[in-house]
């Protein structure tokens, strides 16, 4: 764990929590930051012993954008330093959206910017009620340009319009309102309602949950009939899949499914692990 610089990990059984660990800075990000957080969410789609990702700050803030002091030394930076550095922003974007396991984002505290970005790639998000959130950079002359393709996606054009004029700031309710939170707690319940989401997504099945995120992003932005082939071929391999077979036994015999095995004991067994209908 000593190898990161900007981030922490702590993994409790199937559960690895990762933290950005810049309290000081309010988890600004650096470059350093960017390139392990990528490292890390690339390194988890090969990992068994992960069922659930659970993104979070540690202090009072989750991400408050870009570091100051990289900010003042992108403002020398050449066209192609930028270019690099925004391509460098949406592989970590991407590397969480397309991450194989459920992402939790656990929001203790301000999310601006790339911040904010980072939430709209979690899969499900809790948010304490004084978390504030924005996306700032139109009051700074640029553009939430790298992570517009992500929070379009959850928000919403409609939202987006408004939100990435303004650079305006807004509370977790309006962020639920919008889509970009899923639940909002208060201080004191904020981890038992992480708890109870990771609780909700140990009961399915680890493949089905990896290709439905796939499915999600491939069936939510193309025409309807264009999808006929594509979700009769998925459906017919979850079927035949081991996942599928033992999800059918387990509910015509009135049993928990082999996957919701408890904490400590193998979640997922070889045979389902390594998936042969798997796409």
């Amino acid at each position: 764990m000593d190898r990161y610089e900007t981030i922490e990990l702590k993994q409790d059984d199937t559960i690895l929590t990762v933290a950005m660990n810049r309290p000081q800075s309010h988890n600004a990000m650096t470059p350093t930051m960017i390139r392990e957080l990528t490292a890390v969410f690339q390194e988890i789609n090969g990992r068994a012993d992960v069922r659930v990702v659970v993104l979070t700050g540690n202090g009072r803030s989750f991400c408050a954008g870009a570091d100051l002091n990289f900010m003042r030394a992108a403002a020398e930076y050449g066209y192609d330093e930028n270019v690099a550095d925004g391509e460098a922003i949406f592989e970590l974007m991407l590397a969480i959206d397309s991450c194989h396991k459920p992402v939790i984002g656990r929001i203790n505290g301000a999310a601006i910017g790339g911040g904010a970005g980072l939430v709209s790639c979690c899969d499900s998000v809790v948010a304490v009620d004084r978390a504030k959130f924005g996306f700032s950079e139109a009051r700074l002359g640029i553009l939430p340009a790298v992570i517009s393709p992500f929070v379009l996606a959850k928000i919403g054009v409609g939202n987006g319009r408004e939100l990435f004029l303004t650079g305006e700031r807004f509370d977790a309710a309006y962020a639920k309102q919008i889509g970009l939170v899923n639940r909002v707690t208060d201080e004191g319940n904020l981890d038992e309602t992480v708890n109870e989401r990771i609780r909700q997504l140990l009961m399915a099945a680890p493949n089905a949950q990896k290709e439905g995120k796939e499915m999600i992003r491939i069936v939510a932005h193309r025409p309807k009939a264009e999808m006929r082939g594509y979700t009769s071929t998925l459906i017919a391999n979850r079927r035949a899949s081991a996942e599928g077979k033992e999800g059918m036994s387990s509910f015509l015999e009135k049993r928990k499914p082999i996957w919701t095995a408890p904490q400590g004991q193998p979640a997922v067994s070889p045979d389902y692990g390594n998936d042969k209908n798997k796409k």
